[in-house]
């Protein structure tokens, strides 16, 4: 089955986070088009192509089939891969995790105004108004009552990671991302999402290809990303570098990285930005640095 998965900026389209992570946690082949946030024209115009779809994420499949609502797009992929097991295997797991998804693609209303997700900055001090509190004390909530029904042996809600676990990740950036007070068991697991390795590839792409959209940016204190701290790196334009092809293509090196200190090569800049960006989310590129 060929898919090919359309998607926002990385740094502030949410719902295109969910749908990516839908194809990259479960390992399911795609092909990613991306649609310009700064475009005048904007998004509507850009999918022309895919009518009758105007937003991000739309999945078009081999068949013809276009899916443009998200929850849709997610039960859609689950039915088409029941090998992946997009939803939890265990009955219980799967009612509650279908629950949490359905719950997120329909509420949320106030934090989600609020706090626009901006993977780009995080802000400290942010004083929220009532709703939004109210929406905190609600997923905290449904987070501590999903893994006490569901009993997952693991950071997610209900189990293995699933569409609700992806569903609930840009929700763990917001909160990161403004630093909202919750509960230990939330912080845990707003924890995970921020560890996780895909979604780190996620945001250092979202710095290798894109630009900072004044529109999402909020008055706040601005402080460090809450997440793994990543290595010290640098684009550089000279030096001698340890390998002779690119990790990620196999083709050979035009552009260089210094990493700790160390100069590594890349096939072209998105490669090397991305791998700047945070190395360790690459495994690809940790092979090569760590042999």
């Amino acid at each position: 089955m060929t898919y090919d998965l359309y998607l926002g900026d990385r740094s502030y389209s949410s719902w295109s986070l969910r749908g990516w992570l839908l194809f990259e946690k479960f390992d399911i082949p795609v092909r990613s088009h991306f649609v310009n946030f700064a475009d005048p024209a904007g998004v509507g115009a850009q999918m022309a192509e895919v009518a009758p779809a105007k937003t991000v994420p739309t999945l078009k499949c081999a068949d013809g089939a276009v899916v443009s609502e998200s929850l849709a797009l997610a039960e859609e992929l689950a039915s088409r891969e029941p090998g992946k097991n997009l939803w939890p295997e265990d009955p219980v797991g799967r009612a509650v995790a279908r629950n949490l998804a359905s719950e997120m693609h329909a509420g949320f209303g106030p934090l989600r105004e609020f706090c626009p997700m901006n993977l780009r900055v995080a802000y400290r001090n942010v004083a929220v108004p009532d709703d939004v509190t109210a929406d905190l004390r609600r997923l905290e909530a449904i987070w501590s009552h999903a893994r006490a029904t569901a009993s997952p042996g693991g950071p997610w809600l209900a189990g293995d990671y699933s569409i609700a676990d992806a569903f609930y990740a840009p929700v763990a950036a917001r909160i990161a991302g403004y630093g909202l007070a919750v509960d230990a068991d939330a912080k845990a697991y707003v924890a995970a999402h921020l560890s996780d390795p895909a979604f780190r590839r996620w945001r250092a792409m979202g710095f290798a290809a894109g630009q900072e959209l004044p529109w999402y940016k909020r008055d706040f204190d601005q402080t460090e990303w809450p997440g793994p701290e990543p290595m010290t790196a640098t684009a550089v334009s000279e030096g001698t570098a340890e390998n002779e092809m690119c990790p990620y293509s196999g083709k050979p090196i035009t552009h260089l990285g210094s990493f700790d200190g160390r100069i590594f090569g890349f096939c072209n800049a998105f490669c090397r930005d991305k791998t700047v960006a945070d190395a360790e989310a690459w495994p690809a590129f940790m092979a090569i640095y760590q042999s």
